[in-house]
């Protein structure tokens, strides 16, 4: 048989918290590592946050296609500094670059639009381990490359697929300058610079020269500069390399190394790039067509390097370097090779997105050492810690024993909020910040406010002449009503907050619409029943432990008043 409305089998429902509880340490102890503590955001932990504000040549706001391909390259330059837990996420037209530890300078300059160029292969050989490496002056010759932005492949041979000219040219888009984005440290700008000395200013082979002396010695530098070139992910050289000189580098992924000539086709020149299953070969395919001007410079190129190669380079990892079988008149080209489908349309994404319809401004830099980040842990914590004690002070000095009942409940909302962080940390990636804990505070108070009201509902009750057991119900159905409707106006406005911030303040609204989420699980199965087990027991419901002897006597008064009105009526 159910109970009447507002009364409820207590046990029942602090036994489903338990099992909730149980279930969320379960996750956080058996899952993910189980290393129970939840992730640290940089002002917390320390580390550097860079937010860069995404901007189009013609104002316009960037597509999210566009915009997902940015992360995507700019994630792998952020990888390349190799460091443990950096992250790049999208936050509206934002890039936002995370890097947590000491080692994060090198993130303030990762906002440059990304550099497609494409170059001749002068020389490919093989990459081996550094004891292996061939002396100077050996040649494995030129041959058929690999597909470098997958597992090593076949032969990629760019072919004319025939019909129609390259589209109409557009605008040439605005690319940031050296001195767009943040100053580089001085420790980095030196390894470019030796970077630059070794594998761009020493690898240019003289066509021609009048000095077979020179030639000689520059032909030396370029077999030393390709033989000590190890392909790592850590390249000084990435993204700075300079077009106009030859180049030593590496394909993505490190199995094979170039001599490669000057820039002779910027990545700007790409009209469009797509992936597709070329039927009548039976493989996947990359379709590539050029703008007007990058047509002519491509219809050039191929014409007179038929037999050689060419490599489409992006931020100085080669990421194709296929063979030109044919004159390439109209600027239509295909490439061909063991592609997978995942694997030509990653490559068509390098093409088409490589250099980027886009440019970014950094909007803000932050760095915050890991000392002062561990300072401003504490004083989150210290704050925290003083809150909850000024409200444990007051909810017992007015409530007493219902004051204890605040108490023991907020311990419960902690510990299962803590557990929830955890989890969201591991599961979304949520990192806990100075405003996340600021919003974690202030949901102390709201949490609280609900205890507010349901004891303040209760003590109506009893001044309307009820008992302490009966008020509880009857309390419980009128607090509810005003719980819900005043939680559910907090978590539409966190809802809203967030939608519409960025950056800390979206999460302060995240943590303030969980806190909220979470305070209606500890009222309606912790604190409403730990009530009702304060209301059948004689012991703790008497007025010296519950601090409502006053408001009982009150009741006592207007019941007492009721009576003699009624005897008056009867007589």
């Amino acid at each position: 048989m159910a109970p009447p409305a507002g009364q409820i089998r207590p046990g029942r429902y602090l036994a489903f918290f338990v099992l909730i509880v149980i279930v969320l340490y379960a996750l956080v102890f058996f899952t993910g590592g189980g290393k129970p503590t939840p992730k640290l955001g940089i002002d917390l932990q320390g580390g550097t946050r860079v937010i860069l504000t995404a901007r189009t040549p013609d104002g316009a706001e960037p597509s999210r296609e566009s915009l997902n391909q940015a992360r995507q390259i700019i994630e792998t330059r952020v990888n390349g500094i190799g460091v443990s837990g950096a992250e790049v996420v999208l936050d509206g037209t934002n890039v936002v670059i995370t890097v947590p530890g000491e080692e994060g300078d090198q993130a303030k300059n990762l906002g440059r639009t990304a550099k497609l160029h494409f170059r001749k292969v002068i020389q490919a050989v093989p990459a081996t381990p550094p004891q292996a490496v061939p002396p100077a002056g050996e040649n494995a010759g030129e041959g058929a490359g690999q597909e470098s932005g997958a597992p090593p492949s076949g032969e990629q041979q760019p072919e004319q697929t025939g019909g129609g000219g390259a589209p109409g040219a557009a605008p040439q888009q605005e690319q940031p300058g050296e001195d767009d984005g943040p100053a580089i440290d001085q420790t980095t700008a030196d390894e470019i610079k030796a970077a630059k000395e070794v594998r761009q200013n020493s690898a240019l082979v003289p066509e021609n020269a009048d000095d077979p002396a020179a030639a000689a010695a520059a032909q030396q530098a370029q077999q030393e500069a390709l033989a000590a070139l190890q392909c790592t992910s850590q390249d000084p050289l990435r993204g700075n390399d300079d077009p106009k000189l030859p180049l030593v580098a590496c394909n993505e992924d490190g199995t094979e190394k170039y001599v490669l000539g000057p820039s002779f086709l910027p990545g700007e020149q790409v009209e469009d790039a797509s992936s597709g299953y070329d039927t009548q070969r039976g493989g996947n395919v990359v379709n590539l067509s050029f703008k007007d001007e990058g047509t002519k410079l491509w219809a050039d190129f191929t014409s007179q390097n038929v037999g050689e190669r060419a490599a489409f380079v992006l931020d100085t990892r080669v990421v194709s370097a296929p063979n030109i079988q044919v004159a390439i008149l109209d600027g239509n080209t295909q490439i061909s090779g063991q592609f997978t489908q995942s694997e030509a349309k990653q490559l068509a994404d390098v093409l088409k997105y490589g250099s980027l319809p886009l440019s970014f401004v950094s909007s803000d830099a932050t760095t915050v050492s890991a000392t002062l980040g561990l300072a401003s842990l504490e004083a989150g914590l210290i704050a925290g810690a003083i809150g909850i004690l000024l409200v444990f002070i007051y909810c017992l000095f007015y409530y007493r024993i219902l004051g204890v009942l605040t108490v023991l409940s907020l311990a419960l909302s902690a510990l299962i909020v803590y557990s929830v962080l955890v989890l969201l940390g591991r599961w979304i990636g949520f990192t806990l910040d100075l405003a996340g804990v600021a919003g974690f505070i202030i949901a102390i108070g709201i949490t609280a406010d609900s205890f507010v009201v349901y004891f303040e509902r209760l003590k109506d009750e009893m001044r309307e002449g009820r008992t302490f057991r009966s008020a509880v119900s009857r309390g419980w159905i009128r607090a509810r009503r005003t719980i819900l409707a005043s939680d559910a106006v907090l978590f539409l406005a966190a809802a809203v907050l967030y939608a519409l911030a960025v950056g800390e303040v979206q999460g302060f609204a995240f943590t303030l619409g969980m806190s909220t989420v979470l305070d209606l699980i500890v009222v309606f199965l912790v604190t409403h029943p730990l009530v009702v087990l304060v209301s059948k027991s004689k012991r703790l419901s008497s007025p010296k432990l519950s601090g409502l002897g006053a408001v009982q006597q009150i009741g006592a008064g207007k019941r007492s008043t009721r009576r003699v009105g009624a005897a008056v009526k009867e007589a």
